[in-house]
């Protein structure tokens, strides 16, 4: 099979979806690797690393969508992107099909074979290509939240950790999956005072056992949302359903509650944001400010952070792509079932549920057309 990676072309994305190891370990499974020139230099790899692993430098980006039978990337395709989709391509990357409309149709018109990294549910039910992107976007959440709390950047003046003397910030985390997890991590490290919410009672009482006395767990209601976040300096949002648009639970009415300065960094942007006042920024421009509340939208977090988040992602993705390169994609998933969760569109119908259910669309089950 011949695979292909090329320059992601999002607002200030650096990350890339193969990196020369990856590119090592397909040719030598008997796999040819095109690679446009300059798509790894923003996580440090350059061409000549990837040269010498094996792969074919191209200098354009069509040259290489249009020689290659599976394309390997990170972000969804921008709509620069969809002139190259066609029937016998498969694409393997994140797609966040339900906060996209516009790429959804234009992958089905296509007849493409989509497969999202974000929906991929393994036998445990672990998400394992969402988790590592999950793990740094949590932990930069703090960080980011901590710097826009800076008087500079419109924030109430708040340290995180406070000193002696002074009273430590507040941070409410709404989800206590991975990325909220991991937010608590760094939280609790800074020495904020941590509250952190969630649906799952078996979920709270495991964060409860990791983090002990250090964290306040509540059940994820309106009410303890409302109550929680109107003395928080810092709300982080982490609300994830696979696949499906995040539900909206920061509600533009309790922002009027919160104190002046205050952050939101939602992380659930990628997925059309948990707060009704989110809007995808970019790096470049990350902030903007409503009823006085700052609000930290990025949609691509862990590109800040390209050289760990490359290296995180393709550590995870490679087994699979190494999987349906050798097989192709339909006897892949003959052999592994798990791999039917991660195939979006096929042959020009949605193979997502909770994708089909977000747009009211109609629903293949891929299983079927195998």
């Amino acid at each position: 099979m011949k695979i292909g990676c090329v320059k992601e072309i999002k607002n200030r994305e650096y990350r890339v979806g193969l990196i020369p190891d990856n590119a090592k370990s397909y040719v030598n499974a008997g796999h040819e690797v095109w690679i446009e020139k300059g798509a790894g230099l923003g996580s440090g790899f350059t061409d000549a690393e990837y040269e010498k692993a094996g792969a074919k430098l191209c200098d354009k980006a069509k040259e290489v969508w249009d020689g290659v039978d599976m394309m390997v990337k990170v972000k969804e395709p921008l709509p620069e992107e969809y002139g190259y989709f066609r029937k016998d391509l498969l694409l393997f990357t994140y797609l966040h099909l339900a906060a996209d409309r516009a790429l959804t149709d234009a992958m089905l018109t296509s007849g493409m074979k989509g497969f999202a990294y974000e929906t991929l549910i393994e036998r445990d039910g672990s998400i394992p290509l969402l988790a590592p992107m999950s793990q740094i976007a949590g932990r930069l959440s703090i960080q980011e939240g901590a710097k826009y709390l800076e008087k500079t950047f419109g924030g109430s003046g708040v340290l995180l950790s406070g000193v002696p003397g002074t009273p430590k910030a507040n941070i409410v985390i709404i989800g206590g999956g991975s990325v909220g997890t991991n937010a608590c991590k760094i939280a609790v490290g800074m020495g904020a005072n941590v509250t952190i919410l969630d649906i799952s009672l078996p979920r709270l009482a495991y964060l409860d056992d990791i983090f002990g006395a250090r964290i306040q767990t509540l059940v994820s209601t309106d009410t303890n949302i409302e109550n929680a976040v109107k003395d928080a300096d810092l709300v982080i949002g982490s609300v994830l359903i696979p696949g499906k648009a995040a539900p909206k639970l920061m509600k533009r009415a309790y922002l009027k509650e919160m104190r002046p300065g205050s952050v939101i960094v939602d992380v659930a942007v990628d997925q059309g944001g948990c707060c009704e006042t989110t809007k995808v920024t970019y790096h470049d421009d990350p902030i903007y400010e409503v009823d006085g509340i700052v609000h930290y939208c990025v949609g691509n977090m862990p590109g800040a952070v390209p050289r760990t988040s490359t290296i995180a992602l393709t550590n995870a993705t490679l087994r699979y792509g190494l999987a349906i390169a050798k097989h192709g994609l339909e006897e892949a998933c003959r052999k592994n079932p798990v791999l039917i969760s991660g195939v979006n569109t096929y042959d020009g119908k949605l193979t997502c549920k909770n994708v089909a259910e977000s747009f009211e669309m109609e629903y293949t089950d891929l299983a079927e057309l195998l």
